[in-house]
């Protein structure tokens, strides 16, 4: 990933340029981590689990 920098009077660095492609692949990547945490806390908590066929039959009946 080769990004450039701005740096403001003082020589700070205050934001960075990268490629459209390389922006890309780090919001994809993003994406992929949020669903992961999303997994890992659903995952974790002590709810009550029903089968998928009960799950789909309660969607459709209301």
């Amino acid at each position: 990933m080769k990004e450039q920098y701005i740096i403001d009077e003082n020589g700070q660095r205050v934001s960075v340029v990268l490629e459209i492609g390389a922006y890309q692949k780090l919001l994809e990547e993003l994406e992929e981590l949020e669903s992961i945490r999303a997994y890992d806390q659903a995952k974790s908590k002590d709810d009550e689990t029903i089968p998928f066929e009960q799950a789909v039959k309660d969607c459709l009946l209301g």
